[in-house]
């Protein structure tokens, strides 16, 4: 009797044995965990802040999860190599995500390749660079800042941080591009409401005569000049990277008030405004850099008087590019676009609230905003 009982047992743990080699079980499983994500950026010399962000992905998921290229530094000349970079990482079927920043010239041509082998894939498109109702239309989710909605945010930023009178610095090249001529009306009608003086101040184009030098060195002499006329509480804001590193030094040296850079980013200009020297093994470092910032600021007798973003624009969308792919890729997103859960993701990046307002017309392409961080000696 005993022996029919064990010869039963041993068919049974044979059965189960077989069962459990059989496709659909445990190689499906092992399936399912084969995953990359493939992030193209800029190379280092045109962008360095979304190279380096990129080689933070891989090295905090690995060189087998993550795949890395960029487009070429000539974008514009060499639209081919961007499609056949994109299509390379596309060919391989592990590849379930596509994460491209900055969306340069040659995107929309590129995904439409990808669609054609790969019609599966999740694509995401930072800082898109093409006509934004078609790209909308190649993205399975678009990210860019939101540069009108900056208007009244600058402003509003700016009571915030004791504002009396906010001096608006920029050239007439510039204000003949419509955004930025809308977000500067839209800057002076706030802060008018909230009861700060609107002052613009032509400064020399940066591509006129005198160049950068000459930009530079008129922000250099009107500062100073501006807060002795109009008292310490005076804020400046400019929208030429070139008036920037002026901007925060002599606000800082002078007394007055930085509001945040035209392109928002601890990097810009800020390290060598303040003279923060950042190594090699630092750059990309955001919390590392912040620490810095806020340090030298309190130093130099500025606390509360600095601002800017707290992550750079680029390196949010390709962090929080992979991020929801990965969450997209576990089941962990409510179909492909998940507005609240990409809002989610990019408030964990950011350590504040962030806000996408749906650019119109369309349910995947979000205009950002985020908070904005204040170098006080708490940070």
């Amino acid at each position: 009797m005993w022996r029919n009982r064990l010869l039963g047992l041993l068919a049974v743990i044979l059965i189960l044995s077989v069962i459990g080699c059989q496709p659909g079980t445990a190689p499906k499983q092992q399936e399912q965990q084969a995953w990359k994500i493939g992030i193209m950026s800029s190379t280092v010399t045109q962008n360095e802040e979304e190279f380096r962000k990129s080689e933070e992905m891989v090295r905090r998921y690995g060189a087998d999860r993550i795949l890395h290229t960029t487009y070429p530094d000539r974008f514009m000349q060499e639209q081919e190599t961007t499609i056949t970079n994109m299509l390379e990482m596309a060919s391989d079927p592990d590849v379930k995500a596509i994460v491209m920043v900055q969306a340069v010239p040659g995107a929309v041509a590129a995904v439409d390749k990808v669609r054609e082998i790969r019609p599966d894939m999740l694509i995401i498109l930072g800082s898109p660079q093409e006509d934004p109702d078609i790209i909308a239309q190649k993205g399975d989710i678009v990210l860019n800042t939101d540069d009108l909605g900056r208007g009244y945010q600058i402003a509003e930023h700016a009571q915030a941080m004791g504002t009396e009178v906010l001096v608006h610095y920029s050239f007439p090249r510039h204000m003949s591009i419509e955004m930025l001529a809308q977000r500067r009306a839209l800057m002076k009608e706030r802060a008018e409401q909230l009861g700060i003086r609107f002052v613009d101040e032509d400064a020399p184009d940066p591509t006129g005569d005198a160049g950068v030098p000459g930009t530079q060195q008129f922000i250099m002499e009107d500062v100073p000049r501006k807060i002795a006329q109009y008292g310490p509480n005076t804020a400046v804001f400019g929208t030429n990277c070139a008036m920037q590193e002026p901007l925060i030094r002599q606000s800082v040296v002078h007394g007055g008030i930085f509001l945040v850079q035209c392109c928002p980013s601890p990097y810009h200009a800020l390290p060598a405004a303040l003279g923060i020297e950042v190594a090699a093994d630092k750059k990309g470092d955001v919390p590392w850099i912040i620490e810095a910032i806020d340090q030298k600021v309190v130093e130099l007798g500025a606390a509360g008087r600095v601002a800017t973003w707290p992550v750079p624009v680029n390196m949010m969308y390709i962090e929080a590019g992979v991020e929801y792919s990965i969450a997209w890729i576990e089941g962990k997103t409510s179909g492909r676009m998940d507005k609240a859960k990409l809002v989610e993701i990019m408030e964990k990046i950011a350590g504040g609230s962030v806000t996408l307002t749906e650019y119109p017309g369309t349910n995947n392409y979000f205009l950002y905003l985020s908070d904005h961080i204040i170098f006080d000696g708490q940070k």
